[in-house]
C-alpha cells in the first residue's frame, strides 16, 4: 500500500474487519437492502459504510484508489461507489444495473448488505433484492426530495413485507446542511409512509460521501440528535413474520435405499420434536415423526431455518410440494387467493391468463382470475386496470388448479410469498405476496371488483370473452334461420345465457376426482431446483 493510501486509512476510525475473531460468535445476522431513485447514492452510501467498519482490505484499497482515477466521479477522490458497482457497464454509465451483495461485520453484530439500482428499467432487479431483506434504506436525495421512483421501490419494499424502513436525506452538503430542507422531506415522506403499513420509519440527514451521520454523529449538524445510520442497524429487531407455527415446505422426497424414506426441505417457521403430531397439507393426512435429520447428523429437534429430513412413524404419501405441520391442522387448500403482485416480465398479465405459481416448494397451474385494481404509484390510490405491464402492482384474485397451501404473507413469509411463471417459456412474469386465502374450491363464488357474478357466462378473460359472444351469436343465427324470426333469434339466446351456466355446474359435479398422482404437478427440473 502506498505511503499517502496508508495515511488516508489512518484518518478513519479504527474499527475490527469483518470476520475479526472477536466478534461472539453468537452475533445476530441483519438482511437490509439500499434503494431509491437514480443518483440518491445508493452505492456510495453502502461502499462508504463498508469502507468505516474496517470491511475493505487493502488490495481493494489499493483498487479502488486505482479505479477512482479512472471511472470516479469526484475528481481525485476517492468514489466509494466503485467499491459496490462491479460491472464495466456500471461503471462506464455510473449507475447501478444488477444487485451487488456485500457482507461485513461489526462488534454487535453481522450483515448481509444488497444494493439494488434505482432506474425504473431495472426495477425488477430491485425487487429481488429486496424479497429477502429485513430492512431497507431508502435514499432521497435532499435537493430534489420524494420522487416517483422513491414512491414506487416504497411499494415494493412494502409489497414484499419488510415493515422497517430507515430513510436516509442524503446529500445535506449541496443544500449547505439546512435543517428547514431535511424537515420539509421527512414530512413528505412520512405523509407517504402512512399509507404502506410499516412498522417503525426512521429519518436521517446524510451526507454519505464523507461519511456524515454514518457512524459517527456529523458535527456539520449539531441540530440532529438521532441516532447514526450504524447505530440503528446495530439495534433495529426486524419483526419475525411468522405465525410461530412449524411449517416444512417438503423439497424433496430422500430415499437412498429400500430401509429409508424421509422428506427434506428448510423449515420455514416453528419447531419441531421427535415423537411431535404432525398433519401433511393439503391433503390432511396425520403421522408422527420418528427421527430429525441434520447434514452433521440425528437431532431431537429442529427450528426455522434448519435444514432437516424429517422420517415419520408409519408409511406417510408425501411428495414435493407438500407441506408438514406439526398438530392435528385440518386440511385446507386454498380456493382462491386474494393478492398483491408486481409484474416483471414484459409480458402483461390480464384476466384469463393461465400461469404456473411457485409458492414454497409448490408449482401448480393457476388461473389469473380476476384483476380488482392497479395501484397507482403516484399517490399509491386503486385505479380501473384491465391489465397489468411491466412495473406495474396491482390487487388481483387468482385460483389454483391443484390443490395448493398457503398462508397470508402477514403470517408467514415463505408461504405467503410467490412467483408467477410462463408455462411455456418458464420465464418469470410477476412476483407477489397473499393477502388472504380462501378455503373455497368453487370458482363460481368468486365476484372481482366491478365484475359479473355469472364468470362462466362472463368471463374476465378476452378469449373467452370473445368465445361467449361468438356462441350467443351462433345461437341467435340459429334461432332466427329456424323460425325465420327474431323472436326466435331472442329465445334461443336467452336459453343460451340461462343454460350455460347451469350446465357447467352440472359437469362440474359430475367430475371424477383425479387421484393425486393426477393432481400432482412435475415441473421442469430447471425451473424450482428438483432434485437439489
Amino acid at each position: 500500500m502506498s505511503p499517502a493510501l496508508l495515511a488516508a486509512r489512518r484518518e478513519e476510525p479504527e474499527l475490527p474487519p469483518a470476520g475479526q475473531a472477536t466478534l461472539p460468535a453468537g452475533r445476530s445476522l441483519l438482511r437490509f437492502i439500499t434503494c431509491g431513485s437514480v443518483d440518491d447514492g445508493k452505492s456510495t452510501l453502502l461502499g462508504r459504510l463498508l469502507w468505516e467498519t474496517g470491511a475493505v482490505y487493502e488490495d481493494q484499497a489499493e483498487a479502488l484508489q486505482r479505479d477512482s482515477a479512472r471511472f470516479g466521479t469526484d475528481g481525485k477522490k476517492r468514489d466509494y461507489a466503485l467499491l459496490v458497482d462491479g460491472l464495466s457497464a456500471e461503471r462506464e454509465q455510473g449507475i447501478t444495473i444488477d444487485v451487488a451483495y456485500r457482507h461485513f461485520s461489526t462488534r454487535r453484530r453481522a450483515f448481509i448488505a444488497a444494493d439494488t439500482p434505482g432506474h425504473e428499467q431495472y426495477t425488477r432487479n430491485m425487487a429481488t433484492g429486496a424479497s429477502t431483506a429485513d430492512v431497507a434504506i431508502l435514499l432521497v436525495d435532499a435537493r430534489k426530495g420524494v420522487l416517483p421512483q422513491t414512491r414506487r421501490h416504497s411499494s415494493i419494499v412494502s409489497l414484499v413485507g419488510v415493515r422497517d424502513v430507515i430513510v436516509a436525506i442524503n446529500k445535506m452538503d449541496l443544500v449547505g446542511f439546512e435543517e428547514p430542507v431535511f424537515r420539509r422531506i421527512e414530512a413528505a415522506y412520512r405523509q407517504l409512509a402512512d399509507r404502506l403499513g410499516f412498522r417503525t420509519v426512521h429519518v436521517l440527514p446524510l451526507a454519505a460521501r464523507d461519511g456524515d451521520n454514518l457512524t459517527g454523529r456529523s458535527a456539520r449538524m449539531p441540530w440532529y440528535h438521532g441516532p447514526t445510520l450504524l447505530d440503528l442497524l446495530e439495534t433495529l429487531e426486524p419483526d419475525a413474520q411468522s405465525d410461530g407455527r412449524f411449517h416444512l415446505p417438503v423439497q424433496w422426497v430422500n430415499r437412498p435405499h429400500a430401509d429409508f424414506r424421509g422428506f427434506s426441505g428448510t423449515v420455514a417457521s416453528g419447531q419441531i420434536r421427535v415423537g411431535d403430531p404432525v398433519t401433511i397439507l393439503p391433503q390432511g393426512r396425520t403421522s408422527r415423526v420418528a427421527e430429525i435429520h441434520r447434514p452433521d447428523g440425528p437431532s431431537r429437534s429442529a427450528s426455522a431455518g434448519d435444514a432437516i429430513t424429517l422420517t415419520m412413524a408409519d408409511e406417510t404419501d408425501v411428495v414435493r410440494g407438500d407441506v408438514i405441520t406439526v398438530g392435528h391442522r385440518a386440511p385446507h387448500p386454498a380456493g382462491t387467493l386474494s393478492a398483491r403482485v408486481l409484474v416483471l416480465g414484459e409480458k402483461q398479465l390480464a384476466p384469463g391468463d393461465r400461469v404456473l405459481i411457485k409458492l414454497g416448494s409448490a408449482t401448480v397451474p393457476m388461473r389469473f382470475e380476476a384483476l380488482a385494481h392497479e395501484i397507482s404509484v403516484d399517490d399509491l390510490s386503486p385505479k380501473a386496470a384491465r391489465h397489468l405491464g411491466m412495473n406495474a402492482i396491482g390487487q388481483v384474485v387468482l385460483r389454483p388448479e391443484a390443490p395448493l397451501f398457503a398462508l397470508p404473507y402477514a403470517e408467514n413469509r415463505i408461504l405467503g410469498s410467490f412467483l408467477l411463471i410462463d408455462p411455456q417459456t418458464h420465464a418469470t412474469l410477476a412476483m407477489g405476496v397473499v393477502d388472504a386465502v380462501s378455503g373455497s374450491t368453487d370458482a363460481s363464488t368468486i365476484r372481482p371488483a366491478g365484475g359479473s357474478a355469472w364468470p362462466r357466462f362472463w368471463p374476465n378473460g378476452k378469449r373467452e370473452q370473445a368465445r361467449s359472444v361468438t356462441t350467443m351469436f351462433a345461437f341467435s343465427l340459429a334461432g332466427y334461420v329456424i323460425s325465420g324470426s327474431l323472436l326466435g333469434a331472442a329465445v334461443l339466446a336467452a336459453l343460451d345465457a340461462i343454460g350455460r351456466p347451469l350446465l357447467h355446474a352440472f359437469l362440474d359435479g359430475l367430475q371424477p376426482q383425479k387421484t393425486r398422482q393426477d393432481r400432482a404437478v412435475t415441473p421442469d427440473p430447471g425451473l424450482d431446483g428438483s432434485g437439489i
